[in-house]
């Protein structure tokens, strides 16, 4: 179940490019359904992987491509899998999937019911990725996933000036924040000569 692990965010991401692309004209009524399912479907997945690590297996790393190599320095588009992130993985999907049900009965009337299930989506899939990165500069991207879908979900009904200053506010603090991740990932490479939680890990063990 462990070499599935890249499912449990290609769910959400799938919704999300359906919701996205057809949810507005074709599909309004359908979108938090499907969502909900994808959602779901990777529920169960998340399910399995947390059941696998329980039963013994106590570090993966499922690696699905290479992102950047240049010379010895790698960094790949890689999923570490431990009984952390196991567990963040399942945390992730069971209560996003509860809220997703939920929201299909209080989003019902809503007009922008398709794009708050799209920018939900897309939410779900940037928290995967922030908690299943097996190195610095993926997780970074999970980190600006979820920032910027904090920004388009907080300012969902934009036309009201509360949730848009808001919205401003959380993008100003997400900026800040974005500038301590990179002097930390800089940091780390420099000191460290990689980005890979398990190379800095070691390195910091032996170090001690």
């Amino acid at each position: 179940m462990i070499q599935l692990v890249w499912l449990i965010p290609a769910f959400p991401l799938a919704a999300f490019l359906i919701d996205g692309l057809f949810g507005r004209r074709w599909l309004r009524a359908w979108t938090g359904w499907i969502a909900s399912a994808a959602v779901g479907a990777s529920a169960i997945v998340a399910i399995g992987v947390f059941l696998e690590v329980l039963g013994g297996k106590q570090q993966t790393v499922v690696q699905l491509y290479r992102w950047i190599g240049v010379g010895d320095f790698q960094v790949n588009v890689a999923a570490l899998i431990d009984p952390l992130s196991s567990t963040m993985l399942l945390v992730v999907t069971v209560v996003s999937f509860l809220i997703f049900v939920y929201s299909n009965g209080y989003m019902a009337e809503d007009r922008g019911l398709w794009r708050f299930f799209t920018w939900m989506s897309l939410f779900v899939f940037a928290m995967l990725i922030l908690v299943m990165a097996d190195n610095y500069l993926l997780m970074f991207v999970g980190w600006e996933g979820v920032g910027l879908c904090s920004y388009l979900l907080i300012g969902f009904w934009f036309e009201r000036p509360e949730p848009y200053y808001a919205a401003k506010k959380a993008f100003v603090m997400n900026r800040i924040g974005d500038w301590g991740y990179t002097i930390g990932i800089i940091t780390i490479f420099l000191v460290f000569g990689s980005m890979n939680f398990l190379d800095v890990f070691k390195r910091v063990e032996e170090s001690a």
